[in-house]
């Protein structure tokens, strides 16, 4: 058995010898069991000899370009139909040919964030019965699946070093994001067309990295971000309005998507999800501007996709001790200000107050709502209760919101499903007096509004919904719609809520 296995890998290392030295090569995004957008141009680019011919062919179309003075090259694809037949993608350049296999056309999302977003199925599977039941049960050859676990880089990256697109199988989906695991799933079924999952979810990481540096502006904390990184000053940065704790150059302005991103765009996908904001409100960190942050991001993406309507969804904090998760989960509700973007609520789901909550089947699926009524246009509802405005009526103040469906319930989140209470009563809610203080109130559903008042108060000023880190073990937050989806946490006068910084100090 000696010679033959080692004629074997002398073939296989000469055959990757010659692939790198091939006279054309596609960038590394595209490879076997990958699957490219439907019904929108799709760019194909890579490298080449210089001024050598490029011919690219797939689905009946041949198209050719030529090689720049450096040997890049671009082309475009016509707009695809779907098809789940696995197809080769031919690139060749005069006697040098590359054969890219089983490649599917269909949906294709970009994920990005942090440890949540890169919560694996297998975590998922091991800690949670029905994760584990949807692992088992996961054979999709329609699903594939391609992580990007390029290092940091201070200057965009032209090109990916590592990684392969992968089936998914109940043996490999352990690999998986659970929220793009489940997120996938959802479309797919729903849309019976193949898709394909692009994650970059980096763990421990804030939002600035992931950003481009040229998409830094409009707001005084971006700039001066964007300033501190070009000089590496970490301390100014853990100080400042908005601050982080750099803990690596990997944490700086830009350089997740320098060596993550950049070399992913302009692969032609549907649209973004998003799942972060944990290391931006952490001890110490300072979640003011997460908003804009945002604004920053999707903006930023936008850019170098050149889509400037490219569908961003993103999902809330769930419940965590942290004072300042409370104010990051108001930020990002704010961040949906941005055009056709939505927010996916988790308040609602906890697991013994969990940073890393293994539940990501709900916030997959919920996830999933906003694409399938907003992209798709399937007749569903996509979001919770969203308030909208308040009326004081003597002692009572009436809330009204947005999204309400066919009207409000008190709910029990379980695994996969929201329990109505005929009986229930509702928590969470607080009212403040002219004095600023804030008390518990008691509140009724009337139709499309809640009704609140507390007997302690009698002139009330605001009322706030889930406004803390975590909720009381015997009273969760339970406001939802009858279509099962939890209103997001809510002050109606945030200038009684001021952030202060002296309550989430920096550890010693």
């Amino acid at each position: 058995m000696v010679k033959p296995l080692t004629a074997f890998f002398t073939a296989a290392i000469l055959l990757c010898t010659a692939n790198t030295h091939a006279a054309v090569l596609p960038a590394r995004i595209f490879s076997d069991h990958m699957v490219l957008q439907r019904a929108l141009p799709v760019p194909i680019w890579g490298k080449a000899d210089a001024g050598k011919v490029v011919t690219v062919q797939f689905s009946g179309q041949t198209v050719r370009t030529k090689a720049d003075h450096k040997g890049h090259w671009k082309v475009w694809l016509k707009p695809l139909k779907a098809n789940r037949t696995g197809r080769k993608l031919k690139v060749s350049s005069e006697k040098d040919s590359i054969l890219i296999h089983d490649v599917l056309v269909g949906e294709v999302w970009f994920a990005g964030g942090q440890s949540n977003m890169g919560y694996t199925v297998s975590g998922m599977a091991r800690r949670l019965p029905e994760g584990k039941a949807l692992a088992d049960a996961a054979d999709f050859n329609d699903i594939r699946y391609r992580k990007i676990t390029e290092k940091n880089s201070p200057t965009p990256r032209e090109n990916l070093t590592a990684g392969d697109w992968v089936v998914c199988t109940p043996k490999t989906v352990h690999s998986f994001s659970g929220v793009g695991f489940v997120y996938a799933r959802r479309l797919h079924l729903e849309l019976k067309v193949p898709i394909g999952i692009i994650d970059c979810a980096w763990g421990g990481t804030p939002i600035e990295p992931y950003i481009p540096t040229e998409a830094f502006t409009g707001h005084p904390t971006l700039k001066k971000l964007a300033e501190l990184a070009k000089t590496a000053d970490i301390e100014a940065i853990k100080k400042m309005r908005g601050g982080t704790f750099v803990r690596s150059p990997a944490w700086l302005a830009g350089a997740i998507y320098n060596g993550r991103i950049a070399p992913v765009a302009p692969y032609a996908i549907r649209g973004a999800i998003w799942y972060q904001a944990e290391s931006n409100c952490g001890t110490g960190e300072d979640p003011r501007d997460y908003a804009h942050k945002m604004r920053a991001l999707i903006n930023g993406w936008r850019n170098v996709w050149d889509r400037p309507n490219l569908p961003f969804y993103f999902v809330q904090l769930p419940q965590w001790r942290s004072y300042a998760w409370t104010y990051a989960r108001e930020e990002q509700r704010r961040a949906m200000s941005v055009k056709n973007t939505g927010m996916a609520v988790t308040i609602d789901l906890d697991f013994h107050n969990d940073i890393h909550p293994p539940n990501k089947i709900d916030v997959g699926e919920r996830l999933a709502q906003w694409p399938l009524a907003k992209v798709y246009s399937r007749k569903i509802h996509f979001s919770g209760p969203l308030y909208r405005s308040i009326k004081i009526d003597n002692e009572v103040i009436h809330v009204a919101f947005d999204h309400v469906g066919e009207g409000l319930m008190i709910g029990k989140a379980g695994v996969g499903r929201v329990t109505a209470l005929k009986d229930g009563t509702l928590n969470g809610f607080e009212i403040a007096d002219r004095t600023g203080a804030w008390h518990a109130a008691k509140a009724d559903i009337q139709g499309e509004s809640v009704v609140v008042r507390s007997a302690a108060v009698k002139e009330p000023v605001a009322v706030r919904y889930a406004c803390h880190p975590q909720a009381p073990k015997d009273s969760p937050w339970n406001l939802y719609n009858k279509a099962k989806l939890p209103a997001s946490p809510f002050c109606s006068d945030w200038s009684r809520m001021p952030y202060k910084p002296q309550l989430n100090l920096p550890p010693r």
